[in-house]
């Protein structure tokens, strides 16, 4: 149970109006309206205040996407800039509302580019980042990250108990689950565990009734859905069901034909206004390569190009009227801002 102890401050107003007015501030405000005293600071960063704004609906979803940064050039002998480096990528922060565009800082363990094909979550106002490949090495990495949006600040958690990559990921109640992806070895894995964002903690659950490699992860309702993926005897085929974990009872179901069979899932599932899975990447032929799609709550960003390739357009679908329809609204993207979007999730802050 979360309570804030009120306190004058405003000068002059009551406690509960002071709180209000505060309350009303933008989340891009809060860092420097932080800095005016103690018991601002104090409020604005703490959890309770976080969940106070939730309830009275001054919180915000953003897209918080893993970007390539845009590449350090560097003179040629045909005097035309040429980068000398493989793509880093860092995470870009899309504001929906206000069609804005900003960057976060990098993490210190990473100060040149996020590990490559890391996942990401949300947790309660909170960014989550996991596992991914070294960007030096390109061997896979257990390290985890929290970022706060109320501090402004990274700190490291609590490592993943073991190696895997492409793996399914979702968020719910200030919880992470993670499932299936493959080992060092390129075994698909069939085990699931849950990160626990405010204890730091991980608990293993029952595994899955079979291995699924490059499988999706989406949380609808109070359950988490692990979507398609394929087994370590057919590398690259990938199956049409799903399973599903309902986070009460933390017990698996299977669901046959919850997606298209052969059609991989990774980044482009979303869930239509008929609560069925659907396929951003099959909404328009210009998204239909690389695709990533970010549901922020009335609306979804969808990131993708034509061909292989052709760079990435940027859109926004503000309605899903059945399972494959909804009309592609372009965005218009400052140059830093438009590299290659390798995955995203939705951030309420």
């Amino acid at each position: 149970m979360w309570s804030i102890e009120l306190t004058d401050f405003i000068p002059g107003l009551p406690a509960e109006l002071g709180l209000e007015c505060l309350t009303w501030l933008p989340y891009t405000a809060h860092p420097v309206a932080s800095r005016v005293c103690r018991p601002w600071r104090t409020l604005l960063e703490s959890q309770d205040f976080y969940f106070h704004r939730k309830k009275t609906g001054r919180t915000y979803k953003v897209a918080c996407l893993v970007q390539a940064l845009p590449p350090k050039l560097v003179a040629s002998e045909s005097d035309v800039p040429k980068s000398t480096e493989s793509p880093a990528y860092g995470i870009t922060v899309f504001d929906r509302a206000s069609r804005s565009w900003d960057r976060l800082d990098p993490v210190s363990e990473y100060p040149n580019g996020l590990p490559l094909f890391c996942q990401l979550a949300s947790c309660e106002g909170k960014l989550v980042i996991m596992g991914g490949w070294d960007p030096v090495s390109y061997d896979p990495v257990t390290d985890v990250f929290v970022y706060d949006f109320a501090t402004s600040h990274w700190r490291k958690a609590n490592d993943m108990p073991s190696k895997r990559s492409f793996f399914a990921i979702g968020s719910d109640a200030g919880q992470v689950y993670v499932a299936g992806g493959h080992d060092e070895n390129k075994n698909a894995l069939k085990s699931a565990w849950v990160y626990d964002v405010r204890s730091d903690e991980w608990t293993e659950l029952t595994p899955m009734s079979h291995d699924r490699d490059e499988c999706e992860g989406v949380v609808i309702g109070s359950e988490f859905w692990v979507v398609s993926g394929y087994r370590t005897e057919s590398q690259g085929v990938f199956e049409g069901g799903a399973e599903v974990l309902e986070l009460g009872s933390r017990q698996w179901r299977l669901v046959d034909e919850a997606w298209e069979a052969g059609h991989c899932p990774r980044h482009c599932v979303g869930v239509g206004d008929d609560g069925k899975l659907v396929s951003w990447g099959k909404l328009d032929s210009g998204v239909r390569v690389g695709t990533c799609g970010v549901m922020l709550g009335g609306g979804t960003l969808v990131v993708g190009s034509e061909c292989q390739g052709a760079s990435q357009g940027f859109y926004m679908v503000e309605e899903m009227k059945g399972r494959q329809n909804g009309k592609l609204d372009s965005i218009s993207v400052p140059d830093e801002f438009s590299g290659f979007v390798q995955s995203g999730c939705c951030v309420e802050i």
